[in-house]
């Protein structure tokens, strides 16, 4: 086999366009394997270890586009092949009749009665364009990320004092008056609001919700550094808020990873001004709370959501047992799968798109196992992978951290990145469970578990050649009115190998219990 390669200098392709040009240069003839993807050190690793990598690629810079071909025979077809879909697909929306706005301020023209902007455009044309729709009156949901934080800080102050939403940077998620936005699920109407930081976050919270047959009136991001003591938690206050004052939000829920000790006790401050109750999720974080309150801790998504259904009248068991139901099963599967591993296999391999998933899986994971679990986005600093493309001991890698995502679409939309690092957490004799998120809804791949589940049984069949056997974990972000359908995409993933559990923080425990024999109790 031929490595064949081509840099574009100074070339800009959006990430989806070049993952189906990609995927239609695979069908080429000859062509074993294909990349089309950003000159970013991450992704030259990347290519070195799917062996398509030549020694030309060294001098391709972050803004290059590498093309990599491996091919049968020392043809340049595949290469001259790429071009023209590159090429096809810029082109391809040129010639349609109606009208495209290029502007805010044009599109406002055309529809006057918009009152919010989704913003998707590279982080250093973003803020200017944040700018332009906040000055127009607009609410904006900021999906755009590489955005300073004093442009952020400076942004979300101009929102505030103009009673506007500025969602983000790097919000992937909201659901705003029964509408989403961004990452989305089909979700019933109920009385729970919901303020994330995490936009993973708010939708494991809010289809759990809606598992438990309650619904939401609103789901508002933040973006992930709102909490940061620099921002402030401007947002977070907003949202909480608008919340406190609508009318048809009776029970709230505010989720974050741990915030700065004075945001949090600003966040806490505002909630003691309603008597709605409000559950505050700071992962794996409990908060001193006096007697009497109506404020709620929970230190896991899963438990967020439990707390709030059962503020808005779901009919569940008690938390003593659900714990104790849930305990008794997670322990029977787990002496039943541990029994499939050989002594060697001894670790965990966590792949998640979702980062507030992933973030949630180790905090579970620091409670129950012995041993530390390294990440590319860890809770410790003193457990960051030293490089978060080769797994050692335990590990969680949260694929759609920027490393991955520049020049790449993110993991919510493409499933190569991930199955690629399945083939190669496979390949480790060492390697014992293998725990996957797998997040359905709005503007996520439109059938992610037939691709995760080809991968799966490739898997475990390449690792039954070498006489081991490999579990495979996954839980399934999503609702049954979700474009996907949650159990279909159960089925799925099921009918292919996959031990499929109720939640992301279940798989985690799940996962946990395989590894230690002394799975864990309470007092």
């Amino acid at each position: 086999m031929n490595i064949k390669v081509k840099i574009k200098t100074s070339a800009y392709y959006d990430s989806v366009t070049l993952m189906v040009a990609a995927r239609e240069l695979l069908k080429f003839p000859g062509v074993e394997d294909a990349a089309i993807v950003m000159g970013t050190q991450t992704n030259k690793d990347i290519l070195k270890q799917n062996n398509l990598y030549s020694a030309e690629i060294d001098s391709a810079t972050p803004n290059d586009l590498i093309i990599a071909v491996r091919m049968a025979g020392a043809s340049d077809a595949a290469l001259a092949e790429a071009e023209k879909l590159l090429n096809k697909k810029a082109t391809s929306t040129e010639g349609i009749n109606s009208y495209q706005p290029k502007t805010i301020r044009s599109a406002i023209k055309t529809q006057p009665n918009s009152n919010l902007a989704i913003i998707s455009v590279a982080g250093r044309f973003a803020v200017g364009e944040a700018w332009e729709a906040l000055h127009q009156g607009l609410h904006v949901l900021l999906f755009s990320d590489n955005v300073s934080l004093e442009d952020e800080i400076a942004l979300k102050k101009y929102a505030a004092q103009n009673g506007l939403l500025l969602m983000g940077p790097g919000a992937g998620t909201a659901i705003l008056n029964g509408v989403g936005l961004g990452f989305a699920n089909a979700l019933p109407k109920g009385p729970v609001g919901i303020v994330s930081a995490a936009g993973t976050g708010l939708q494991e919270v809010s289809t759990l919700l809606a598992k438990h047959g309650v619904g939401i009136t609103q789901g508002i991001g933040t973006g992930g550094r709102d909490l940061k003591k620099e921002v402030g938690g401007i947002m977070m206050l907003q949202g909480l808020m608008a919340l406190q004052a609508d009318a048809d939000t009776k029970v709230i829920v505010l989720i974050s990873k741990p915030p700065a000790e004075e945001v949090a006790r600003k966040i806490l401050d505002q909630a003691r001004l309603s008597k709605k109750p409000t559950v505050i999720c700071f992962l794996g974080q409990s908060l001193p709370l006096g007697k009497g309150e109506k404020i709620y801790s929970a230190t896991t998504l899963e438990e967020a959501a439990l707390q709030a259904a059962r503020l808005a009248g779901a009919d569940l068991p008690s938390e003593a047992e659900l714990f104790n139901k849930q305990h008794k099963e997670i322990s029977q599967k787990a002496e039943q799968l541990r029994t499939c591993l050989k002594p060697g296999q001894k670790y965990l391999r966590g792949l998640f798109s979702g980062g507030t998933l992933c973030y949630e899986a180790q905090v579970v994971w620091s409670e129950l196992l012995k041993k530390p679990v390294l990440s590319n986005a860890p809770l410790q600093e003193s457990n960051k992978m030293p490089d978060s493309n080769k797994s050692q001991g335990h590990c969680a890698i949260d694929l759609g951290e920027e490393e991955f995502t520049v020049g790449r679409p993110h993991p919510m939309i493409d499933n190569d990145l991930r199955i690629r690092r399945m083939i190669q957490e496979a390949c480790d004799p060492e390697t014992a469970v293998i725990m996957l998120d797998v997040v359905i809804g709005y503007g996520a791949h439109p059938d992610p578990a037939s691709e995760l589940g080809l991968a799966a049984r490739q898997v475990i069949q390449l690792a039954a050649k070498e006489g081991r056997q490999l579990i495979i974990l996954a839980s399934v972000t999503g609702t049954e009115q979700d474009p996907q359908c949650l159990s279909k995409t159960t089925k799925t993933l099921e009918e292919a190998g996959i031990v499929v559990c109720e939640s992301n923080a279940a798989a985690a425990q799940l996962t946990a219990a395989i590894l230690t024999l002394d799975y864990w109790t309470r007092e």
